[in-house]
């Protein structure tokens, strides 16, 4: 293995980590803000 396949490798899967904790960090925005309109509406 040469070493541009390391550094391929390495930046698929930093991409790919990028990607979850984006999505991840996403998801959870959006269940946040559902539950504050929530609480919201109850006032």
């Amino acid at each position: 293995m040469n070493q541009w396949a390391f550094v391929i490798a390495a930046y698929a899967v930093t991409l790919a980590g990028t990607a979850i904790v984006s999505l991840t960090s996403w998801r959870a925005m959006r269940s946040a803000e559902r539950r504050a309109d929530q609480l919201s509406d109850r006032g």
